[in-house]
């Protein structure tokens, strides 16, 4: 994956964490195993960059003000999941539709 590919996968795994909280914390129903799977895949993103940054030559500092600038990047949208959940919805509401 190139760099630009895992900054996207941890946004989107970001995102995903962050919709698993909101159902927690609605009590909706969730794989409290999902939490600890999406925390250690985004770690292993992270240091898969990182990584890459030593191979380059990247200094601590230079890493670090390469992050505050993508961060400043990121463009808000949606995750994943709730695309998935959205589309999942609105094929049920066409079938609710057509059955009447």
């Amino acid at each position: 994956m190139s760099t630009q590919q895992i900054n996207q996968e941890v946004v989107d795994l970001k995102g995903d964490l962050l919709m698993l909280l909101l159902q927690k914390s609605v009590r909706n129903e969730f794989k409290s195993s999902e939490f600890r799977r999406m925390r250690k895949r985004v770690a292993r993103m992270l240091t898969v960059k990182r990584e890459r940054e030593i191979e380059e030559g990247i200094n601590k500092r230079l890493s670090r003000k390469l992050d505050k600038k993508w961060k400043k990047s990121i463009v808000v949208r949606p995750p994943p999941s709730l695309k998935k959940l959205q589309e999942e919805e609105a094929a049920e509401a066409a079938k609710a539709e057509k059955a009447a």
